[in-house]
């Protein structure tokens, strides 16, 4: 019977959450890495037994975790240059080779075609690959190297690149989000880049309609759709339907269009979820009730998700990268929460109830879905 692992990232270790296709009763496994920070897990979308794992400790910078069991056990790779808290070497503006410093790993992309290549969002705004399973990393210097990239600013939380996707058609199509410089796009392989900004507007930038300088927050697409990306922003819920040429505002009727996590169902691309946050400055839900927001219709009419989930007194926050949905027949939603609870919805969101309480807060949350 077809399965899932969930793969939790936090302030303090990672954790394994485990269940067969009825989704019901969960193996719980970890804390691994206890104690430090756990800022992205990801799997392998060819080998189930490959798990990547950003830690990041205040004592050696950064480590890339990996497993090779499905995450039984771990082993750290790349040490030569993670402990030094650089990755790879990069050309300065003077030519001249250069240690690129980074403060984070914020997002692991493993390929699709390949468990032993695998791409990693650091930082800052850097994009990196590693062709022999996170041994050794090599920059994908095109992006950094971007004609308006020694001008990227950064958001609140860093000038971070936290969103990698590859295209399912196009394996040389990728598409990056940077806060607070917004989406690029590479048709090469990451040799060549394009800013996909335009039909963004933000408030408290010099431009508000610029093409660069907005603070994206995560964007989703799904693999049958390669053309249409659904975009979470500092505000504003957006929609491309022609790779980034252009978006435009699919926010409708939330109660609020600041948030962090955008995510679309497995088998509906038309399917889209979001978690509305009250604002940028109170990190909690709308009148204290956890809800997620589903559109059947790509976005402008959603409705509230909220049986099995607190409807008062709740203060906690959902990160970016702390949701995602299984391939399962009946599509499987799970997000995490600041709070440290994980919750499923096995029924694409019509019902919820927690996997697990108590964790230190989610950081975030990945999906395996096992044959």
């Amino acid at each position: 019977m077809a399965g899932v692992r969930v793969l939790v990232g936090t302030r303090k270790g990672a954790f394994t959450l485990s269940a067969d296709g009825a989704r019901e009763k969960w193996d719980i496994q970890g804390p691994f890495f206890g104690g430090w920070e756990i800022y992205h897990m990801k799997g392998s979308p060819v080998d189930p037994n490959r798990i990547y794992a950003s830690q990041s400790t205040s004592w050696f910078g950064q480590l890339i975790q990996r497993s090779n069991d499905g995450g039984v056990t771990w082993e750290p790779v790349g040490k030569e240059f993670v402990y030094e808290g650089t990755v790879g070497t990069h050309q300065n503006f003077d030519g001249e080779p250069d240690p690129w410093k980074f403060a984070r790993v914020w997002h692991l992309e493993p390929s699709g075609l390949d468990p032993d290549v695998v791409l990693a969002g650091v930082e800052d705004a850097a994009l990196f690959r590693s062709t022999d399973g996170a041994a050794s990393w090599s920059e994908v210097s095109g992006l950094r190297n971007y004609t308006s990239g020694a001008s990227w600013q950064p958001g609140a939380g860093g000038l971070c690149l936290h969103t990698i996707i590859a295209s399912p058609e196009s394996p040389e199509r990728i598409f990056v989000a940077i806060s607070a410089a917004g989406v690029f796009r590479s048709d090469d392989g990451g040799a060549t880049w394009g800013q996909k900004n335009r039909g963004l507007l933000s408030e408290g930038i010099p431009v508000e309609n610029a093409e660069e300088g907005h603070c994206v927050h995560r964007i989703a697409l799904h693999p049958s759709r390669p053309d249409t990306l659904f975009m979470q922003k500092h505000w504003d819920v957006m929609r491309t339907d022609n790779a980034g040429e252009s978006w435009y505002d699919v926010g409708g009727n939330l109660p609020s269009d600041f948030g962090f996590v955008i995510d679309v169902h497995a088998h509906e691309p038309e399917t889209v979820y979001v978690l509305p946050i009250t604002s940028d400055s109170e990190h909690f839900p709308p009148e204290g009730k956890l809800r997620v927001y589903r559109s059947r219709s790509g976005g402008n009419e959603w409705e509230p998700l909220t049986r099995g989930l607190p409807q008062s007194n709740c203060y906690v926050n959902v990160l970016r990268d702390a949701m995602a949905v299984d391939a399962l027949d009946e599509c499987g939603v799970y997000f995490g929460t600041t709070g440290g609870q994980v919750y499923v919805s096995s029924d694409a969101g019509d019902s919820w109830r927690p996997i697990v309480h108590d964790l230190p807060a989610v950081l975030s949350v990945e999906v395996q879905t096992l044959a």
